[in-house]
């Protein structure tokens, strides 16, 4: 299963990228987590904001095939527990060869990558800067993945 992180910035803090890539590592071969960062459109005093995010979500749906299952992270989401995301996993692994989720900017998803979404999902109630995002995401994958495959690192 190929799975893809596609997420609006780059050039994060390195506590991002080396918690990120700290995550990212442990994936196996045949589950792992790929980053595709697109560019944050520079925000000014007097910034047309949707049309910036749009912008981003175009450059987002740009990585994006037809035969992609996407996944939006978006606060309305639904909210799953780490034993239902192993659940989800194992549903993406045996129907969905590719599994993209969707990070916005600062401002959350274009519209347009709402739309294309075929689930929303949402990390928690809280709002959480979208650097800290990938990190979190990353993490839950693993720990989910882990308990697919009765792995250590997740203990209940």
């Amino acid at each position: 299963m190929q799975l893809r992180l596609i997420t609006v910035g780059q050039k994060m803090p390195g506590w991002v990228e080396q918690g990120y890539k700290e995550y990212a590592r442990r994936f196996p071969r045949d589950f792992a987590l790929e980053l595709v960062e697109v560019p944050a459109v520079k925000r000014g005093k007097n910034a047309d904001i949707v049309r910036l995010t749009d912008k981003e979500g175009e450059a987002m749906l740009s990585h994006i095939s037809s035969g992609d299952w996407v996944i939006a992270l978006d606060v309305k989401g639904k909210q799953y527990s780490t034993s239902q995301l192993a659940s989800q996993i194992e549903h993406w692994q045996l129907n969905h060869p590719n599994v993209v989720l969707l990070v916005g900017g600062p401002e959350g998803l274009a519209p347009a990558c709402l739309q294309r979404a075929n689930q929303k999902i949402s990390l928690s109630n809280l709002t959480f800067p979208h650097p800290l995002v990938r990190v979190l995401i990353a993490e839950a994958l693993y720990r989910a993945w882990s308990v697919t495959v009765n792995h250590p690192y997740h203990r209940e």
